[in-house]
């Protein structure tokens, strides 16, 4: 019977240990799904705790018996020693919990919107500070870019904010960053221009005038008139037109450096024709004759849309050669567009002549401080065009290293407006023109 008693109450105890461990572990599961985490620290007294592992009758007398671990507050939780499983366990899950608050806590890094500035109302005339300066869609450095525009151009602002500056671009609403912008005309608008209409010869005091050797002859300057006169002025030169110019030679580069591309003059020449006589269109007509009549039509339209005109030559013949040409246009015009056909008999289309991204050439001045202006007003003159419905040859430019763009201080550009066989008809010419004015509103902002 005592044996019998004694084996029950073994049972017994073994079922509450039993119970306990289960209810421990029922209870570890609760909180690992919960994701919470104990609060509760073991707080040591001067009983001694059991050392080595404890026998399931030890855990009992633990679990019963005052002295060893005490756990405060909820006296639910599981006590005693965790096992390596439930460790792991309750570790893995307080890092999926911390994961879980990591990802729902938004970035430091993760950019926010803004909100549109508040703009002060104007109606004013601005002009670009910097080169490569954006026109964007909205007031944010992330907004698609419409264009950029350089030194110089002008545009219309209707409204201001320190940051930021509403304006109308190509008659769309765009804005461009306040800094770059100035009631002001920068120094490209402020040119030494003569006050009066009439002839403009070439100043030997003016900078890169001692390179020219044929300069007895002169420009004409017409001033636009009306309330629409803008106050920029447009070299026109028509191409070619000097006679004896192709067998004077002058200085491809001011430095006396050597071509960097082939062209009418080999690459590695330091010397071209002072002006060239120009090529025949496949009809007989004479390249200068076409070039000369383009110029009269595109200035009718400048002077009409409220820009004055430089012209280059207004007859079959002007003793001013490329480098004059070109000194002319740095001190008395706001750009330069030449105006030439190519000799190729495929009618390929209009380009200009970019310059070329050779490095040395690049540095070399005035080159350097320039060539950004010289494309940007190639590819607004190209855009103009492929707009007015004139074809374009390839993506409308093509590097080569000319005499204009190595001695030009302002936006310059020699323009292709086709070859031999290009329609070259009163019509065409008109079309031309409008393409080449849309070109010029387009650089300027107007």
């Amino acid at each position: 019977m005592g044996a019998g008693r004694n084996r029950g109450s073994r049972n017994r105890k073994k079922e509450k240990i039993l119970a306990g461990k289960t209810a421990a572990v029922i209870l570890t599961a609760l909180l690992l799904a919960t994701g919470c985490q104990s609060r509760y620290q073991p707080i040591e007294t001067s009983a001694a705790q059991p050392e080595g592992p404890v026998s399931p009758a030890e855990t009992d007398a633990v679990d019963k018996e005052p002295g060893g671990v005490i756990q405060t507050g909820n006296t639910g939780a599981p006590q005693g020693p965790v096992s390596s499983e439930t460790a792991a366990a309750e570790t893995s899950a307080a890092r999926e919990t911390e994961t879980a608050e990591t990802e729902t806590e938004p970035a430091e890094t993760e950019p926010t919107t803004q909100a549109a500035p508040e703009f002060a109302a104007v109606d004013e005339t601005v002009y670009i500070t910097g080169n490569d300066v954006n026109v964007r869609l909205s007031c944010s450095t992330s907004s698609d870019v419409v264009a950029t525009l350089n030194r110089g151009a002008s545009v219309k602002r209707t409204g201001y904010s320190e940051e930021w500056s509403r304006v109308v671009y190509q008659e769309k609403e765009c804005y461009i960053a306040s800094e770059y912008l100035s009631t002001e005309a920068p120094e490209t608008l402020a040119a030494a221009q003569p006050a009066a209409e009439g002839e403009v010869r070439l100043d030997p005091s003016w900078k890169y005038a001692e390179f020219s050797k044929i300069n007895s002859g002169a420009a004409m300057l017409y001033k636009a008139e009306g309330a629409n006169r803008k106050g920029i002025t447009v070299c026109v030169n028509a191409g070619h037109g000097t006679k004896g110019g192709s067998s004077v030679k002058t200085l491809c580069h001011p430095d006396g450096t050597q071509k960097v591309t082939g062209g009418s003059t080999a690459a590695g020449a330091t010397t071209a024709a002072a002006v060239s006589s120009g090529m025949t269109f496949a009809d007989g007509t004479a390249e200068p004759k076409v070039t000369l009549a383009m110029a009269l039509k595109l200035k009718a339209k400048l002077l009409a849309a409220g820009y004055d005109v430089l012209m280059i030559r207004e007859s079959d013949d002007v003793q001013l050669d490329n480098i004059a040409r070109t000194v002319i246009a740095n001190n008395a015009a706001n750009c330069h567009i030449a105006l030439h056909w190519d000799s190729t008999t495929n009618d390929k289309g209009a380009f200009y002549m970019s310059v070329p991204g050779n490095s040395t050439y690049r540095n070399m001045e005035p080159v350097k401080s320039h060539w950004q202006q010289h494309n940007a007003l190639g590819e607004s003159l190209i855009s103009g065009l492929k707009n007015a419905g004139v074809k374009i040859f390839s993506n409308g430019a093509m590097e080569m290293d000319l005499t204009q763009t190595s001695y030009s201080t302002v936006p310059s550009v020699d323009i292709e407006l086709g070859d031999k066989v290009s329609d070259h008809s009163d019509g065409a010419l008109e079309t031309l023109a409008d393409g080449l004015l849309a070109g010029v509103n387009a650089y300027f902002g107007q």
